[in-house]
């Protein structure tokens, strides 16, 4: 685009949001040209910049919101939302320039419905700040993932994430009543007030998990939960992957903890015992019960019961307890996985059936590469099914940029090709981005008409977030 035409269309953004609201600067540019994607912040960590896009905008309503896209559709020019910059998928990337919306104005909470639960807040409200809302008034949402301080409301909804509570209260879609979003030709559009109906197909798990490609969450209504009157944790120590997946399994049929996590006996040796210090050999679980005091101590026993049923040995709630104090902690420096690491969270869904195969292939599979480790842990639980969360880590990748790149892509091709094989999903809760986009083919084959067409219909320009989600 030539200069003349470049300030025409930004005086263009400026009526809509206000000129001190419209960024060109080197600074924020760059800023917004990295997120956690490993590949996005080894390019930079080699003297590579990323693409950036041409200008950053702030608006700070939906009919703003609205108006940019009419002008990008119009001009044609590609559109890149924008939360908090905490995704590991390169799904808000400006890889293509253009206008970055960044949507850190929008947020305000909208209205708090004490006798239906929920709560209505703007898209680009940091959900710490909406938790703490919530809990003024004695409630929760009770979505704690580990980006918990650094995402947005429309980050989490736009991939769909999970949180550490969500084998009790589910994925963040489970959460959402309703959610509001601007797409190209200044549409503003609505799913229905409410999730649970048999007026047609679900628009709301159409825009959720949408990861921008078809416009931008501005709203969102959420559940709200009394904050539960206990909360205990228990740790156990099982021989094996296996038998803790046969526990878990089994445990989900007779009640449902709010945390459910199992850590295969590397990641027991190495994170476990470095953050918990469990000097114990086999494979560590930490689960919580939650709610009425007389229910969960029931809860409690039982789970007691059939740890010993499993040959499991039963570590207290000390163990449990550090664990919830130190679960961001896992994520913070000096424990976090960071460059000059190479590594990769293969996180992904199956039943229960498949989960075990899908386990011991991705294994088998990372291993084979020359000086890569792989840990794991499970969870995220359900009555027929459970998520894998698996990492390849490599101490001393290469130092030229594009073969550590390549090597990078080649570890996760042959991964995701494992999982697939084997009955998994390309992801379960990091959503796909740039990083998988090109799976999505293999995952859904003849079924990735049924996105091109709405993505189309909605979008028909084609310019929200190219390249992301396989669009």
């Amino acid at each position: 685009m030539n200069d003349f035409m470049f300030q025409m269309i930004r005086c263009e953004l400026e009526d809509v949001v206000g000129r001190e609201n419209v960024s060109t600067t080197e600074s924020d540019k760059i800023s917004h040209s990295i997120d956690y994607f490993w590949l996005s912040r080894l390019w930079e960590d080699r003297s590579r910049l990323m693409p950036m896009a041409d200008v950053i905008v702030y608006p700070a309503s939906a009919e703003e919101v609205s108006k940019i896209l009419l002008i990008a559709d119009y001009y044609k020019i590609p559109v890149f939302p924008w939360g908090g910059g905490a995704g590991s998928q390169g799904g808000a990337l400006p890889i293509k320039g253009g206008i970055l919306l960044d949507m850190k104005r929008m947020d305000k909470v909208i209205d708090f419905d004490e006798k239906s639960m929920t709560i209505t807040a703007e898209a680009g409200i940091n959900f710490m700040q909406l938790e703490w809302f919530a809990n003024e008034k004695g409630y929760s949402l009770m979505h704690y993932p580990s980006s918990l301080t650094c995402s947005t409301l429309g980050g989490f909804l736009a991939h769909n994430g999970i949180g550490v509570l969500s084998t009790k209260y589910g994925k963040i879609d489970d959460m959402c009543l309703n959610v509001e979003m601007a797409v190209p030709g200044g549409r503003i559009m609505k799913s229905a007030p409410v999730p649970k109906h048999s007026s047609g197909p679900s628009i709301l798990h159409m825009f959720i998990g949408s990861e921008g490609t078809l416009g931008v969450i501005t709203q969102a209504t959420m559940k709200l939960f009394k904050r539960p009157e206990v909360r205990k944790f228990r740790a156990f120590l099982f021989k094996d992957v296996p038998t803790g997946l046969a526990f878990g399994r089994d445990l989900q049929q007779k009640f449902k903890p709010s945390i459910m996590r199992l850590y295969n006996e590397e990641e027991t040796k190495s994170i476990i015992k470095g953050i918990l210090g469990v000097e114990k050999e086999g494979a560590f679980m930490n689960i919580a019960v939650e709610g009425n005091a007389e229910i969960v101590e029931i809860e409690e026993r039982i789970a007691l019961e059939m740890c010993k049923e499993r040959g499991g040995v039963d570590l207290g709630s000390d163990y449990g307890e550090k664990w919830w104090d130190s679960r961001v902690t896992f994520f913070y420096p000096d424990h976090a996985l960071d460059l000059p690491k190479m590594f990769g969270t293969l996180d992904t869904v199956s039943t229960y059936t498949n989960i075990e195969k899908i386990y011991w292939a991705l294994k088998e599979t990372i291993e084979a590469f020359e000086g890569v480790r792989f840990i794991a842990h499970f969870s995220h639980w359900y009555e027929w099914g459970v998520m894998v969360y698996d990492r390849f880590i490599i101490d001393n990748p290469p130092e030229d940029p594009e073969e550590a790149m390549r090597l990078h892509n080649q570890i996760w091709n042959a991964g995701i090709r494992a999982i697939l094989e084997n009955g998994g999903m390309v992801n379960d809760h990091h959503g796909v981005g740039l990083k998988l986009g090109r799976f999505m083919k293999e995952q859904y084959g003849e079924n990735m008409s049924l996105f091109r067409a709405l993505k189309k219909e909605l979008d028909p320009n084609g310019i929200m977030n190219p390249f992301k989600l396989g669009l």
